[in-house]
């Protein structure tokens, strides 16, 4: 599906069938990396069928633990 309407993204949103263990947002068909959560007051997640959110889950862990070196290795 190229184009879904906004009624079919919160379908899709809203489907506990697209959500691994209520935390773990996973459509394949939803072309979005960020979604959000199902309590739009808890933020965002991102939809794991795409291989572009374990690259970026990737990336920013290790941007974290670099700053954290950083911090501890100066003290």
């Amino acid at each position: 599906m190229q184009n879904p309407s906004k009624e079919i993204l919160i379908d899709w949103q809203k489907n506990p069938k697209n959500w691994k263990l209520g935390l773990f947002y996973y459509n394949k068909e939803d072309k979005r990396l960020f979604i959000d959560k199902r309590n739009p007051n808890l933020g965002i997640t991102m939809n794991f069928a795409k291989r572009e959110s374990y690259l970026f889950f990737l990336m920013a862990t290790i941007f974290f633990g670099f700053i954290m070196y950083m911090i501890t290795s100066n003290q």
